[in-house]
């Protein structure tokens, strides 16, 4: 079990999730309790955590923890990835889960929102990481996916209900089983082999049934959709976040605007020919994929242009390797290539998600009580996301999981 230790970082630059800019000679204060006891000017802090060990990070940046909206730890993509998964037993697949969730908080990924995963292994996964018997995020999951018969996602361990009736209790099993959020898939996608992506899957009835019953119980409702149609239905009942969207009109984005309701584009699952290869997914599948790419690209500009609240979300394995980086930080840099501001793009990544989630108390920016979920980078984020490129150091709740360089350890 890691053990927090009582440290103040020093020399760094820091980009704290609250401001757009670099706060220079800036230090923080971590406490045994793995919260942030002070940030500040460094001799501010210093004086306040009197003899405390301290720890020069030779004037890197440090910022707050990503959080990745749209993982599934155990993905059942058709391909060596849904193999993998659908031959393992429980055990083996608590396993295999693990291995991502460890990979995941590698890559700066400090807190990850699962919306599907298989067998309810994410709900031991996440009892283990709490526990510290296991390393990976912190997790919020939605346990599995639910989809109408023969639904998207139903051969990836979606539940498959009819009628409003159905649709109220796999709301309410997956609340037992102790869901953060609940999952719906209201159209068609990219890996279903006998649909398409502008097929609408749930009847109004239906939907209308899962909102009502997780926001009687405080939860959230997050839909996989693709066509503007079905998504401005699914508004209109009041859902609470689109998944994808991969067909959304300048008109709809507006609605979304309007009712704040949130999108997690996960635009890199229509531009990532390589990773389909390697994974070995059908034919059908990349060429349908990839041929969403420019209309997906046109939703993502529609959201940003009209100010639809956004966050991140890979829906790619958030560590996965993609371009020379990970598919977390390419699907950052392909929302600032789409006209997202970078600071804005930053924010979608760190405080907005925590915000969502309702945890704006504790994560998504460094700042005096929260828990000290840090990343060190060579690079200045506020100049350019692909600074996070330059990532060697990653701290959760004040504990070091990645040190590159050693630094961390130098302390005096």
């Amino acid at each position: 079990m890691h053990i927090p230790t009582e440290q103040v970082l020093v020399n760094l630059a820091l980009y704290d999730g609250v401001r757009d800019d670099v706060q220079r000679d800036s230090g923080v204060w971590i406490g045994a309790d793995g919260t942030i006891r002070a940030v500040g000017p460094v001799d501010d802090v210093l004086a306040e955590a009197g003899d405390a060990r301290v720890v020069d990070l030779h004037g890197d940046h440090v910022m707050p923890g990503l959080t990745n909206m749209h993982v599934h730890l155990s993905l059942g993509l058709p391909g060596h990835f849904g193999d993998e998964v659908h031959r393992s037993n429980l055990a083996e697949l608590v396993l295999l889960m693990a291995d991502s969730a460890r990979r995941t908080l590698h890559s700066g990924v400090t807190t990850a929102r699962l919306v599907g995963e298989s067998r309810y292994a994410d709900f031991a996964l996440r009892k283990g990481i709490e526990r510290g018997a296991v390393d990976g995020p912190r997790i919020f999951t939605a346990g599995h996916a639910l989809c109408c018969t023969g639904g998207h996602g139903w051969e990836a361990d979606a539940l498959e209900a009819d009628g409003a009736d159905g649709f109220r209790r796999l709301t309410r099993q997956q609340i037992r089983a102790g869901a953060d959020l609940i999952k719906v898939c209201i159209s068609g996608g990219i890996a279903g082999e006998f649909e398409s992506i502008d097929t609408p899957q749930l009847l109004d009835d239906e939907l209308a049934a899962v909102i009502r019953v997780a926001h009687d119980w405080g939860r959230k409702v997050t839909a996989h959709a693709g066509p503007a149609e079905s998504v401005r239905r699914a508004v209109e009942l009041g859902l609470d976040c689109v998944e994808h969207g991969y067909e959304l009109t300048d008109e709809v984005t507006r609605l979304m605007a309007e009712r704040g309701v949130w999108y997690v584009p996960t635009i890199v699952v229509s531009r990532c020919e390589q990773f389909f290869r390697d994974a070995g997914v059908p034919g059908w599948l990349m060429d349908r994929a990839l041929s969403a790419g420019p209309r997906h690209w046109e939703s993502l500009q529609h959201a940003i242009r009209n100010g639809v609240p956004i966050a991140l979300g890979s829906d790619m394995p958030p560590h996965a390797g993609y371009d020379e980086t990970t598919a977390t930080v390419r699907e950052l840099e392909f929302m600032v290539d789409a006209g997202m501001p970078v600071a804005d793009a930053l924010k979608s990544a760190t405080i907005r998600p925590a915000q969502w989630l309702g945890q704006a108390d504790t994560l998504g920016s460094v700042e005096v009580g929260k828990h000290a979920d840090l990343l060190v980078l060579r690079d200045d984020p506020t100049r350019s996301v692909s600074a996070l490129r330059s990532l060697h150091a990653v701290i959760k709740g004040g504990v070091s999981y990645r040190d590159d360089h050693g630094r961390l350890r130098d302390a005096r």
